[in-house]
């Protein structure tokens, strides 16, 4: 970049500090900012080489890592790794940001988002912190008192100059159209049946062993089930185990509508299997089109971060949510109570998330096609489509 940005969106390491990241510059670019004029900063280490790359933002990957939650001899060591590397790259930062000198520096969190932040506070550009999920993280409660404004998903955060805004989620998000119709054309797209309650699991864009586990499971139980259908989206981490697993336990994979194969045959890459007339179970590495995921279930199962969440209140789908256990301040947890209290999820403890459980919970959901609609509206109803030109408006008032 030549000219002097406006914006520096600072953060990443996982895919919904990303998408986030991404829905407020695109925000701030629809108030009359040209896109080369809104820089995005993240981590080497995350997904944002990936989940950047073409997105029309320049965006530079400083080194760093985040810090371990362990009291052992490897993670001190690790530590003092991921501490040097996040010194480097808040020292490059400072020279960057005082070469260029954005008018405001956003950051959405995670520990990517830390050298932009520090840069931003040692020079006096305006910062505006996005907290996505219920309990602030590290770093954002380090910058807090020095941010000129917080803008939270939730209330009662604690921290100062807050603004509740909700979660900024992907434009194509805010179009999902829950309607029969969509519905048919989306199971059409993603190689479903059009007459069967359809199951959506997604442990994240990484994978979620313990959630992707029980996917494999519930696909054993139901296997003669002809009223089902499970969507299976394993992230890319997981994605070589969970189909060495599921080949192991028969669970092969198909064309839709083509014959199904002995139990014997190895997954292809993608695919509908089909047990006879039993249960059509579809696997995929990544799911590129969330949306049209979020059209063709009658309900998803899925980790509790808080783009997903955000994601499901906005296109209004019912969900059984696992939390992630060990996140920082059980985040995860009170981030799914958003939707449990509303009546739009079901809540699963990740220690209790086993294919005997799920099972249930589902069967019951899915023989209540009132009690879908009902989560549904109710996810609805606590969305917040517009938090993106929120957040954009803020970050645009405060820049100077």
């Amino acid at each position: 970049m030549t000219e002097r940005p406006f914006a520096v969106v600072s953060g990443g390491g996982t895919g919904g500090h990303v998408f986030c990241a991404l829905a407020i510059a695109r925000s701030i670019g629809a108030l009359g900012h040209e896109p080369e004029t809104i820089e995005l900063v993240g981590s080497r280490r995350g997904q944002e080489a990936l989940l950047l790359a073409g997105q029309g933002f320049p965006f530079t990957l400083l080194p760093g890592r985040g810090i371990v939650r362990r009291v052992d001899a490897a993670s001190l060591w690790a530590n003092l790794g991921a501490v040097s590397g996040l010194v480097r790259a808040s020292l490059r930062e400072v020279v960057d940001l005082a070469r260029r000198r954005p008018r405001v520096v956003v950051s959405v969190g995670g520990y990517a988002s830390f050298p932009a932040d520090a840069a931003a506070v040692a020079l006096g550009v305006p910062l505006v912190l996005v907290t996505i999920d219920a309990v602030p993280g590290a770093v954002h409660r380090l910058f807090a008192k020095r941010a000129v404004a917080n803008a939270v998903a939730f209330p009662g955060t604690g921290l100062p100059r807050s603004v509740v805004t909700g979660v900024a989620v992907r434009p194509e998000i805010i179009g999902v159209d829950r309607s029969e119709q969509a519905a048919a054309r989306a199971r059409n797209a993603l190689e479903l049946p059009a007459d069967r309650k359809v199951v959506g699991v997604m442990g994240g864009s990484l994978g979620a062993r313990r959630v992707n586990m029980a996917a494999l499971g519930l696909a054993e139980r139901w296997r003669g089930r002809k009223d089902r259908a499970l969507y299976h989206v394993t992230g890319r981490r997981d994605a070589a185990q969970v189909r060495h697993d599921a080949s192991a336990r028969g669970l092969a994979s198909c064309t839709s509508g083509s014959p199904s194969p002995p139990a014997s045959s190895a997954p292809s890459a993608g695919g509908a299997a089909h047990w006879g007339d039993g249960l059509c179970y579809r696997m995929v590495e990544f799911e590129d089109h969330v949306a049209r995921l979020y059209e063709a279930v009658d309900v998803m199962v899925c980790r509790a971060g808080a783009s997903t969440v955000a994601e499901l209140a906005v296109a209004g789908v019912p969900s059984v949510l696992v939390p992630l256990p060990g996140a920082p301040g059980d985040h995860q947890t009170a981030n799914a109570r958003a939707l449990v209290d509303a009546g739009a999820a079901l809540l699963v403890p990740d220690a209790d998330c086993d294919p005997d459980r799920l099972a249930t919970m589902l069967d019951d959901l899915c023989d209540d096609a009132e009690r879908l609609r009902q989560m549904g509206e109710a996810a609805r109803a606590i969305g917040r489509p517009d938090a993106a030109d929120r957040i954009g408006e803020l970050v645009v008032a405060h820049a100077r």
